[in-house]
């Protein structure tokens, strides 16, 4: 599927309110109703920054919403794995069996952040459905070079720019073709996951990185052409310009306290051995 990079009518009337556009044009619906536009759609991806509690709340907000409207098909989860599910745990549910279900990780997704979101789709009789790639399947992902071909050659230049970037330029060279494989064969399965969760009438959310959802190089790539698929992206503060043609809709949240992430990677790659 060719990722289409026009610019969809809620996404410019989003993008113009950031932008602080002074023409009088009608301010954009507040979230969650800001939802609202983007339907009729078989998937909705809603991408977050993963260190930004206000992603996480709107969320939950998305899921209430179209919980109470009926219209909840299923939550699709980055931070559970492909094979995991919420399927036959009743709406009382307690946390302690929702977390089992979905095998969760509690050092690497913070259940309170993600906690709230997932039991909102439980309480409302969804289920919820891991979607990433195993752990167990990593390795075999890093050398899986078809992997390479479901994306065009700039798309796969970019997915290891990103891991570069994402690395503070502390990966050696020779490991990044291997961790962007590991990146699309994550949104590979992510897809597919939404994909086999479609119900007619209904929407599948998705919930993952900002990354993963981008139009042009994440999930919507390997969504079959038959589902409808809407794509948000939540940001913290000002959106950067090339964002604007990734997601059909852009929802701006404060920005966050200065994090210099890199100068904690960079001590703890470069610190010596301990004796």
């Amino acid at each position: 599927m060719k990722p289409t990079l026009l610019l969809a009518a809620p996404l410019l009337t989003a993008f113009l309110s950031l932008a602080g556009c002074a023409t009088g044009a009608a301010v954009p619906a507040p979230w969650p109703q800001a939802i609202q536009p983007l339907l009729p759609a078989d998937l909705l991806l809603l991408g977050e920054r993963h260190d930004a509690p206000q992603h996480q709340a709107l969320q939950q907000q998305a899921v209430a919403w179209l919980a109470d409207r009926g219209l909840l098909a299923a939550l699709v989860l980055e931070m559970a794995e492909q094979g995991r599910s919420t399927q036959g745990l009743p709406p009382s549910a307690d946390e302690a069996t929702v977390q089992a279900a979905l095998g969760w990780n509690e050092d690497l997704w913070p259940w309170q952040q993600y906690g709230p979101v997932a039991m909102a789709a439980v309480r409302s009789g969804a289920p919820v459905l891991g979607g990433n790639l195993p752990r167990n399947e990593l390795r075999t992902a890093q050398t899986d070079f078809t992997l390479d071909a479901l994306l065009a050659p700039e798309g796969v230049e970019r997915q290891r720019q990103a891991v570069r970037e994402g690395h503070c330029g502390l990966l050696p060279e020779a490991r990044v073709p291997g961790m962007a494989r590991i990146q699309v064969a994550r949104d590979l399965r992510m897809a597919q996951t939404a994909a086999a969760a479609h119900r007619p009438g209904k929407v599948v959310l998705l919930v993952a990185g900002a990354a993963h959802v981008q139009r042009s190089v994440g999930v919507p790539v390997h969504v079959p052409d038959n589902l409808n698929t809407k794509v948000v992206i939540a940001h913290a503060g000002k959106a950067e310009t090339a964002m604007k043609f990734e997601a059909n809709l852009l929802q701006q949240t404060p920005e966050l306290p200065p994090d210099d992430a890199c100068a904690l990677l960079r001590q703890r790659w470069q610190a010596p051995p301990a004796r």
